[in-house]
């Protein structure tokens, strides 16, 4: 049975993030905590939460580490919107991303995905969803643009 939940969780994270991505993300090594009905709800590796799978509409959100992990799988600007560098303490502190701070972002991305937050020297920052489009992100100047999930400070 856990063999069935890793090769489902993989197809889910490489429909979600891009081809490859599940291996990535959970490795053979990976922990599954079941809900109460015996649905897989969190992934863990060594201890630590990599991803949690939202039973309402079925894709991950990412912790810090399982963001680490997508950003090293994927070529840059894939999956990110990378925001100044004078907000990144903000950023990492946790606090929301405005679209007057977004100067790239894949262009695939659109409202409601799961994004990771990097500053323009690829750093990681935060893991969070996105509110606005990649083409909203960078033409809008105001409003949130990724909604933080967490920040690698907080």
């Amino acid at each position: 049975m856990e063999d069935e939940n890793l090769r489902m969780l993989r197809v889910i994270a490489d429909y979600q993030f891009g081809k490859g991505v599940g291996k990535v993300l959970f490795p053979d090594t990976c922990k599954f905590i079941l809900s109460s009905s015996g649905r897989v709800r969190q992934v863990v590796d060594g201890g630590v939460r990599i991803a949690t799978l939202k039973p309402d509409s079925g894709w991950f959100t990412l912790s810090i580490e399982g963001a680490r992990r997508v950003k090293e799988a994927l070529p840059f600007p894939k999956m990110r919107v990378v925001v100044l560098d004078e907000v990144s303490e903000f950023i990492a502190a946790g606090k929301s991303v405005f679209a007057k701070h977004v100067v790239d972002v894949d262009d695939e991305i659109r409202a409601n995905d799961e994004v990771v937050v990097v500053n323009t020297s690829d750093e990681l920052l935060a893991t969070g969803r996105a509110v606005l489009s990649a083409f909203e992100m960078l033409e809008m100047e105001r409003g949130m643009a990724v909604k933080v999930r967490q920040g690698v400070k907080k």
